[in-house]
Protein backbone atom coordinates (compact mmCIF):
# COMPACT_ATOMS: atom_id res chain seq x y z
CA UNK A 1 0.00 0.00 0.00
CA UNK A 2 1.11 3.58 -0.70
CA UNK A 3 0.40 6.09 2.06
CA UNK A 4 0.97 9.83 2.30
CA UNK A 5 2.63 10.45 5.65
CA UNK A 6 3.51 14.17 5.36
CA UNK A 7 2.60 17.16 3.22
CA UNK A 8 6.06 18.73 2.97
CA UNK A 9 9.40 17.23 2.03
CA UNK A 10 11.33 16.17 5.16
CA UNK A 11 14.76 17.58 6.01
CA UNK A 12 16.22 14.13 6.67
CA UNK A 13 14.91 10.59 6.23
CA UNK A 14 16.28 7.09 6.92
CA UNK A 15 14.68 3.75 6.08
CA UNK A 16 14.59 0.72 8.39
CA UNK A 17 12.88 -2.61 8.01
CA UNK A 18 9.90 -1.79 10.27
CA UNK A 19 10.20 1.99 10.74
CA UNK A 20 11.02 5.17 8.80
CA UNK A 21 12.35 7.93 11.08
CA UNK A 22 12.56 11.46 9.71
CA UNK A 23 12.91 15.10 10.67
CA UNK A 24 10.05 16.99 9.07
CA UNK A 25 10.05 20.43 7.50
CA UNK A 26 9.54 22.11 10.89
CA UNK A 27 12.39 20.04 12.49
CA UNK A 28 10.01 17.80 14.44
CA UNK A 29 11.31 14.26 14.82
CA UNK A 30 8.76 11.71 13.65
CA UNK A 31 8.69 7.95 13.05
CA UNK A 32 6.45 6.12 10.61
CA UNK A 33 5.67 2.76 12.24
CA UNK A 34 2.84 0.25 12.04
CA UNK A 35 0.91 2.18 9.41
CA UNK A 36 0.95 5.56 11.16
CA UNK A 37 3.19 8.48 12.11
CA UNK A 38 4.22 9.19 15.68
CA UNK A 39 5.71 12.57 16.65
CA UNK A 40 8.60 11.91 19.05
CA UNK A 41 9.57 15.51 19.84
CA UNK A 42 9.56 19.01 18.40
CA UNK A 43 13.03 20.27 17.54
CA UNK A 44 15.11 18.36 20.10
CA UNK A 45 16.67 15.56 18.06
CA UNK A 46 20.10 16.31 16.58
CA UNK A 47 20.90 12.88 15.08
CA UNK A 48 19.28 9.47 14.57
CA UNK A 49 19.98 5.98 13.22
CA UNK A 50 17.73 3.12 12.15
CA UNK A 51 18.24 -0.63 11.84
CA UNK A 52 16.01 -3.64 11.20
CA UNK A 53 14.19 -3.39 14.52
CA UNK A 54 15.29 -0.21 16.31
CA UNK A 55 15.60 3.55 15.98
CA UNK A 56 18.16 5.35 18.14
CA UNK A 57 18.22 9.11 18.45
CA UNK A 58 20.18 11.75 20.32
CA UNK A 59 18.62 14.74 22.06
CA UNK A 60 21.73 16.75 22.93
CA UNK A 61 23.74 14.13 24.92
CA UNK A 62 20.73 11.96 25.77
CA UNK A 63 20.56 8.57 24.02
CA UNK A 64 17.10 7.14 23.35
CA UNK A 65 15.69 4.10 21.56
CA UNK A 66 12.40 3.54 19.76
CA UNK A 67 11.53 -0.15 19.98
CA UNK A 68 8.22 -1.70 18.90
CA UNK A 69 6.35 1.58 19.25
CA UNK A 70 7.81 2.59 22.62
CA UNK A 71 10.48 5.20 23.41
CA UNK A 72 12.98 4.42 26.15
CA UNK A 73 15.80 6.62 27.46
CA UNK A 74 19.07 4.66 27.66
CA UNK A 75 21.39 7.32 29.06
CA UNK A 76 21.17 11.00 29.94
CA UNK A 77 24.85 11.42 29.05
CA UNK A 78 26.21 9.35 26.18
CA UNK A 79 28.90 10.16 23.62
CA UNK A 80 29.73 6.63 22.46
CA UNK A 81 27.35 3.93 21.26
CA UNK A 82 27.19 1.12 18.71
CA UNK A 83 24.00 -0.12 17.08
CA UNK A 84 22.91 -3.42 15.52
CA UNK A 85 19.54 -4.59 14.26
CA UNK A 86 18.21 -5.53 17.71
CA UNK A 87 21.08 -4.43 19.95
CA UNK A 88 22.60 -1.16 21.22
CA UNK A 89 25.87 -1.14 23.15
CA UNK A 90 26.60 2.22 24.78
CA UNK A 91 28.69 4.00 27.38
CA UNK A 92 26.58 5.53 30.15
CA UNK A 93 28.51 8.64 31.15
CA UNK A 94 26.46 9.12 34.32
CA UNK A 95 27.41 5.74 35.82
CA UNK A 96 30.70 5.37 33.88
CA UNK A 97 29.61 1.96 32.68
CA UNK A 98 29.21 0.14 29.37
CA UNK A 99 25.72 -1.27 28.92
CA UNK A 100 23.72 -3.12 26.31
CA UNK A 101 20.08 -2.70 25.34
CA UNK A 102 18.54 -5.89 23.96
CA UNK A 103 14.97 -7.19 23.75
CA UNK A 104 13.57 -4.42 25.92
CA UNK A 105 16.11 -4.72 28.76
CA UNK A 106 19.36 -2.98 29.72
CA UNK A 107 22.32 -5.17 30.71
CA UNK A 108 25.56 -4.07 32.46
CA UNK A 109 28.63 -4.92 30.37
CA UNK A 110 31.83 -3.41 31.78
CA UNK A 111 32.55 -0.87 34.50
CA UNK A 112 34.80 1.93 33.26
CA UNK A 113 36.15 2.52 36.78
CA UNK A 114 37.73 -0.94 36.74
CA UNK A 115 40.29 0.05 34.13
CA UNK A 116 40.86 1.71 30.76
CA UNK A 117 37.93 2.38 28.42
CA UNK A 118 37.01 -0.17 25.78
CA UNK A 119 38.60 0.88 22.50
CA UNK A 120 37.86 -2.15 20.32
CA UNK A 121 34.13 -2.86 19.95
CA UNK A 122 32.16 -4.26 17.03
CA UNK A 123 28.38 -4.70 16.97
CA UNK A 124 26.36 -6.52 14.34
CA UNK A 125 22.70 -7.48 14.05
CA UNK A 126 22.25 -9.29 17.37
CA UNK A 127 25.77 -9.72 18.77
CA UNK A 128 28.58 -7.56 20.16
CA UNK A 129 32.26 -8.43 20.51
CA UNK A 130 34.86 -6.43 22.39
CA UNK A 131 38.23 -6.54 24.14
CA UNK A 132 37.71 -5.44 27.74
CA UNK A 133 39.95 -3.51 30.13
CA UNK A 134 41.79 -6.73 31.07
CA UNK A 135 42.51 -7.54 27.39
CA UNK A 136 39.99 -10.40 27.46
CA UNK A 137 37.81 -11.13 24.45
CA UNK A 138 34.12 -11.08 25.39
CA UNK A 139 30.85 -11.45 23.48
CA UNK A 140 27.37 -10.22 24.30
CA UNK A 141 24.83 -12.58 22.74
CA UNK A 142 21.14 -13.12 23.51
CA UNK A 143 21.40 -11.22 26.79
CA UNK A 144 24.47 -13.07 28.05
CA UNK A 145 28.13 -12.11 28.40
CA UNK A 146 30.30 -14.89 26.98
CA UNK A 147 33.94 -14.94 28.09
CA UNK A 148 35.14 -16.11 24.71
CA UNK A 149 38.89 -15.93 25.23
CA UNK A 150 41.07 -15.10 28.23
CA UNK A 151 43.64 -13.38 26.03
CA UNK A 152 43.46 -10.48 23.61
CA UNK A 153 42.73 -11.67 20.08
CA UNK A 154 44.65 -10.38 17.07
CA UNK A 155 41.58 -9.43 15.02
CA UNK A 156 37.85 -10.11 14.78
CA UNK A 157 34.71 -9.35 12.77
CA UNK A 158 31.01 -9.77 13.56
CA UNK A 159 27.80 -10.71 11.75
CA UNK A 160 24.38 -12.04 12.70
CA UNK A 161 24.87 -14.89 15.21
CA UNK A 162 28.52 -14.98 14.13
CA UNK A 163 31.96 -13.80 15.25
CA UNK A 164 35.11 -14.68 13.30
CA UNK A 165 38.46 -14.05 14.97
CA UNK A 166 42.18 -14.80 14.98
CA UNK A 167 43.26 -15.77 18.50
CA UNK A 168 46.56 -15.08 20.27
CA UNK A 169 48.06 -18.21 18.67
CA UNK A 170 47.08 -17.04 15.16
CA UNK A 171 44.45 -19.77 14.88
CA UNK A 172 41.30 -18.85 12.96
CA UNK A 173 38.08 -19.51 14.88
CA UNK A 174 34.40 -18.88 14.26
CA UNK A 175 31.75 -18.50 16.95
CA UNK A 176 28.36 -19.26 15.44
CA UNK A 177 25.00 -19.77 17.12
CA UNK A 178 26.57 -20.53 20.51
CA UNK A 179 29.36 -22.85 19.31
CA UNK A 180 33.02 -22.13 18.54
CA UNK A 181 34.89 -23.96 15.78
CA UNK A 182 38.58 -23.89 14.88
CA UNK A 183 38.54 -23.36 11.13
CA UNK A 184 42.29 -23.12 10.45
CA UNK A 185 45.51 -23.56 12.41
CA UNK A 186 46.83 -20.38 10.79
CA UNK A 187 45.40 -16.91 10.29
CA UNK A 188 43.62 -16.23 6.98
CA UNK A 189 44.87 -13.73 4.43
CA UNK A 190 41.53 -11.91 4.79
CA UNK A 191 38.05 -12.50 6.18
CA UNK A 192 34.68 -10.76 6.49
CA UNK A 193 31.65 -11.86 8.55
CA UNK A 194 28.05 -11.58 7.37
CA UNK A 195 24.70 -12.96 8.47
CA UNK A 196 25.39 -16.54 9.59
CA UNK A 197 28.40 -16.72 7.28
CA UNK A 198 32.08 -15.82 6.96
CA UNK A 199 33.96 -15.38 3.69
CA UNK A 200 37.73 -15.76 3.88
CA UNK A 201 40.91 -16.49 1.99
CA UNK A 202 42.60 -19.21 4.01
CA UNK A 203 46.26 -19.71 4.79
CA UNK A 204 46.33 -22.19 1.87
CA UNK A 205 45.20 -19.38 -0.51
CA UNK A 206 41.82 -21.02 -1.11
CA UNK A 207 38.74 -18.80 -1.14
CA UNK A 208 36.23 -20.32 1.30
CA UNK A 209 32.85 -19.52 2.80
CA UNK A 210 31.63 -20.75 6.17
CA UNK A 211 27.86 -21.16 6.05
CA UNK A 212 25.33 -23.30 7.91
CA UNK A 213 28.06 -25.06 9.94
CA UNK A 214 29.94 -26.07 6.77
CA UNK A 215 32.98 -24.66 4.97
CA UNK A 216 32.55 -24.33 1.19
CA UNK A 217 35.84 -24.38 -0.73
CA UNK A 218 35.17 -22.05 -3.67
CA UNK A 219 38.59 -22.43 -5.28
CA UNK A 220 42.32 -21.77 -5.28
CA UNK A 221 42.36 -18.03 -5.93
CA UNK A 222 42.39 -14.70 -4.09
CA UNK A 223 39.31 -12.77 -5.24
CA UNK A 224 37.96 -9.30 -4.90
CA UNK A 225 34.91 -9.94 -2.73
CA UNK A 226 32.28 -8.16 -0.70
CA UNK A 227 29.98 -9.45 2.02
CA UNK A 228 26.56 -7.95 2.71
CA UNK A 229 24.11 -9.60 5.08
CA UNK A 230 23.21 -12.95 3.42
CA UNK A 231 25.21 -12.49 0.21
CA UNK A 232 28.87 -12.87 -0.77
CA UNK A 233 29.69 -11.23 -4.11
CA UNK A 234 33.05 -11.99 -5.72
CA UNK A 235 35.12 -12.03 -8.90
CA UNK A 236 36.17 -15.50 -9.99
CA UNK A 237 39.52 -16.31 -11.71
CA UNK A 238 37.94 -15.72 -15.15
CA UNK A 239 36.70 -12.27 -14.15
CA UNK A 240 33.06 -13.35 -13.83
CA UNK A 241 30.77 -11.69 -11.31
CA UNK A 242 29.28 -14.31 -9.01
CA UNK A 243 27.28 -14.45 -5.79
CA UNK A 244 27.13 -17.04 -3.04
CA UNK A 245 23.65 -17.17 -1.53
CA UNK A 246 22.54 -19.77 1.02
CA UNK A 247 24.80 -22.50 -0.35
CA UNK A 248 24.30 -21.76 -4.06
CA UNK A 249 26.64 -19.98 -6.50
CA UNK A 250 25.01 -17.87 -9.23
CA UNK A 251 26.78 -16.13 -12.14
CA UNK A 252 25.51 -12.61 -12.80
CA UNK A 253 27.90 -11.17 -15.40
CA UNK A 254 31.00 -12.08 -17.43
CA UNK A 255 32.79 -9.11 -15.80
CA UNK A 256 33.06 -7.64 -12.31
CA UNK A 257 31.13 -4.33 -12.07
CA UNK A 258 32.70 -1.24 -10.53
CA UNK A 259 29.68 -0.41 -8.37
CA UNK A 260 26.93 -2.47 -6.81
CA UNK A 261 24.90 -2.45 -3.60
CA UNK A 262 24.12 -5.38 -1.31
CA UNK A 263 21.37 -5.35 1.30
CA UNK A 264 19.73 -8.25 3.13
CA UNK A 265 18.93 -10.92 0.48
CA UNK A 266 19.49 -8.69 -2.55
CA UNK A 267 22.14 -7.13 -4.78
CA UNK A 268 21.59 -4.43 -7.43
CA UNK A 269 23.71 -2.69 -10.07
CA UNK A 270 23.56 -1.09 -13.53
CA UNK A 271 25.28 -3.32 -16.08
CA UNK A 272 27.06 -2.46 -19.33
CA UNK A 273 23.83 -2.52 -21.33
CA UNK A 274 22.43 0.20 -19.03
CA UNK A 275 20.05 -2.27 -17.40
CA UNK A 276 19.27 -1.94 -13.71
CA UNK A 277 19.67 -5.56 -12.65
CA UNK A 278 18.68 -7.06 -9.33
CA UNK A 279 19.50 -10.38 -7.70
CA UNK A 280 17.04 -11.11 -4.90
CA UNK A 281 16.41 -14.30 -2.95
CA UNK A 282 17.97 -16.47 -5.64
CA UNK A 283 16.21 -14.81 -8.61
CA UNK A 284 17.63 -12.40 -11.23
CA UNK A 285 15.48 -9.49 -12.45
CA UNK A 286 16.10 -6.89 -15.17
CA UNK A 287 14.30 -4.01 -13.51
CA UNK A 288 14.52 -1.31 -16.20
CA UNK A 289 16.57 -0.14 -19.19
CA UNK A 290 15.44 3.48 -18.85
CA UNK A 291 17.94 6.27 -18.20
CA UNK A 292 18.06 6.69 -14.44
CA UNK A 293 18.40 9.91 -12.48
CA UNK A 294 19.28 7.86 -9.39
CA UNK A 295 18.48 4.58 -7.68
CA UNK A 296 18.97 2.91 -4.32
CA UNK A 297 18.51 -0.43 -2.60
CA UNK A 298 16.66 -0.70 0.71
CA UNK A 299 16.69 -4.24 2.09
CA UNK A 300 15.08 -6.23 -0.78
CA UNK A 301 13.45 -3.19 -2.41
CA UNK A 302 14.85 -1.12 -5.29
CA UNK A 303 13.76 2.49 -5.59
CA UNK A 304 14.62 4.40 -8.76
CA UNK A 305 13.85 7.71 -10.43
CA UNK A 306 13.23 8.35 -14.13
CA UNK A 307 13.04 11.94 -15.32
CA UNK A 308 12.05 14.83 -13.12
CA UNK A 309 9.23 13.39 -11.01
CA UNK A 310 8.79 9.71 -11.86
CA UNK A 311 9.60 7.44 -8.92
CA UNK A 312 9.16 3.67 -8.99
CA UNK A 313 9.54 0.77 -6.59
CA UNK A 314 10.56 -2.79 -7.53
CA UNK A 315 10.01 -5.67 -5.13
CA UNK A 316 9.92 -9.45 -5.77
CA UNK A 317 9.37 -9.08 -9.50
CA UNK A 318 6.63 -6.45 -9.26
CA UNK A 319 6.95 -2.76 -10.11
CA UNK A 320 5.00 -0.11 -8.21
CA UNK A 321 4.48 3.48 -9.41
Amino acid sequence: MIRKIDYLQPIQTKVGRVAIPYIDNSRSFKIYYGGGVKTINIGFTNSFLVSDDLVTFMNANSLNVFDRGTVKNLSGMCQQFYMGDSLVLFFDGIRSEYKAYYNGSIYPIENFLAGAPIDVIKVSDNIAAYINYANQFHLFYHGNIIQQDEYQVNSFDVGRNTVAYVDINNQFRIFHDGKTRKVDDFKPASYVAGDNLVAFVGSDNHFKIFYNDSVYNIGFFTPTYQVGDNIVAYEDPSGYFKVFYKGDIITLESYYPDNFKIKYNSLAYVNRTNTLRMFSEGEIYDVTTADLVNWDLFYDVVQYQIGQNIFRIFYKGTEYE
